[in-house]
């Protein structure tokens, strides 16, 4: 590259490109579409500064990724892989790839893993592919694996995917900044310093344990506070059911007033990857302004809800009172409401984010600390902190139904369910 790029970013200051390959990358059509993507999803509806895209996302784990190798070779660590720079750097920028709107949401609604679509658009005929492809014929082919977990060097994936990655380090930083929170906030230059690579692993100096569990406190209060928020779960539920309706009256045989191709070959799960880059937010929320017209009733309804922000209610409950619910169902049934759409049970073990865990069902790689004997000890075992929010599930189960469902209730002749719904936050 004649000239390093540089971006102006409000989270890492400044983002630098500093190879032809990378710079090519990002101006590809199928990285462009990720500035219609938002980063988190329906939090927007939450939190109103929540409008950051996977595009700058993207660029910050690229970021991090080229700052904590830049940090391996100026230390010439003998057991970092040289050779693999450009690899890490390009599974970094192109790891949400094949985020959809609206993100899980949608991917929960129609069964699809944006993981597999990242892989489907490095492998497939596409922009990214070809710029790749420059590298050598099977450089497609090694990004494709480390986004999929499924490349042979552990440490290669470690970087983009584990739990201290410079995906993770990022949103972190990103969400809290632009959701306005102070819980996501933690040292990431600290952390930068006392990361290693030894043995095939990517490991932390013990040292640097207190920098990690600041990391790792950060991220569990960022997801009990905002990526676990019952408002922005409200909206996602909403969401899905709005596509839950449309495939069922598809399938019913029903003629829609409004429908475009990419989103018809979704609900039909025969959607192409040329459909897929079609589909983005503004595709999404024009398909919801006109269901607002159609015929049914109940997708006329929740389309209408979710665009006005009339989200459903939700009520905690105890786990226990499976036959509450089941009342609760039939007294939906009798008021009008249709419980299959109306209604929904919600615990964040459902939700696709977690806390730390150290267990070995796990996908994602442990945290292990490195001593002066050079002995690696997995987090947990040094830290009372991080040992003591580790897979901890502290969430509560929530009921979401309208607003309107409460008006319509009889309270004398169901009181239980009353006084179940009467425990609103």
């Amino acid at each position: 590259m004649n000239e390093e790029k540089v971006f102006k970013d409000p989270v890492h200051k400044y983002i630098y490109v500093q190879d032809d390959t990378i710079w090519d990358l990002i101006n590809t059509r199928e990285f462009q579409r990720l500035r219609r993507i938002r980063q988190l999803g329906t939090s927007y509806l939450t939190f109103h500064g929540a409008e950051h895209s996977r595009f700058s996302h993207s660029l910050g784990v690229y970021e991090i990724t080229r700052k904590i190798i830049s940090q391996f070779e100026r230390n010439h660590y003998e057991d970092w892989p040289k050779e693999e720079r450009l690899l890490c750097l390009c599974a970094a920028l192109l790891h949400d790839l094949g985020h959809g709107p609206f993100s899980h949401s949608i991917e929960k609604a129609f069964g699809t893993k944006h993981e597999d679509w990242s892989c489907r658009i490095v492998l497939g005929d596409t922009e990214v592919n070809e710029v790749l492809s420059r590298v050598s014929p099977d450089f497609p082919k090694k990004v494709a694996g480390v986004i999929c977990k499924s490349y042979n060097e552990e440490i290669v994936v470690s970087l983009v995917s584990s739990q201290l990655d410079a995906d993770r380090m990022d949103y972190l930083l990103r969400d809290a900044y632009f959701t306005g929170v102070n819980y996501g906030t933690f040292d990431l230059e600290r952390i930068l310093r006392v990361i290693r690579p030894y043995k095939g692993h990517i490991v932390v100096k013990e040292s640097g344990m207190h920098a990690v569990e600041d990391y790792l406190m950060s991220r569990y209060q960022m997801y009990w506070q905002v990526y676990f928020h019952p408002v922005t779960r409200s909206a996602e539920i909403l969401l899905h059911k709005v596509f839950a309706r449309a495939k069922h009256l598809y399938e019913e045989g029903y003629t829609f007033g409004f429908m475009v191709e990419p989103i018809l070959h979704l609900i039909q799960n025969q959607i192409s990857l040329e459909d897929y880059l079609l589909l983005d937010e503004s595709v999404m929320q024009t398909m919801l302004t006109f269901w607002i017209q159609e015929k049914d009733d109940m997708l006329r309804d929740m389309c209408k809800r979710f665009l006005d922000r009339k989200l459903y209610k939700y009520s905690t409950f105890d786990g226990e009172q499976g036959e509450l619910i089941q009342r609760m169902e039939k007294v939906m049934r009798e008021v009008g409401f249709d419980p299959t759409y109306y209604m929904e049970i919600d615990f964040p073990s459902n939700q696709s984010y977690d806390v730390y865990r150290a267990g070995e069902n796990d996908d994602n790689l442990p945290i292990f600390l490195l001593d002066h004997k050079e002995t690696l000890t997995e987090i947990t075992h040094r830290s009372e902190i991080v040992q003591s929010i580790s897979g901890f599930q502290m969430g509560k189960h929530h009921v979401y139904y309208p607003e309107e469902f409460l008006e319509r209730l009889n309270a004398e002749e169901y009181p239980d369910v009353w006084e179940m719904l009467g425990e609103q936050e």
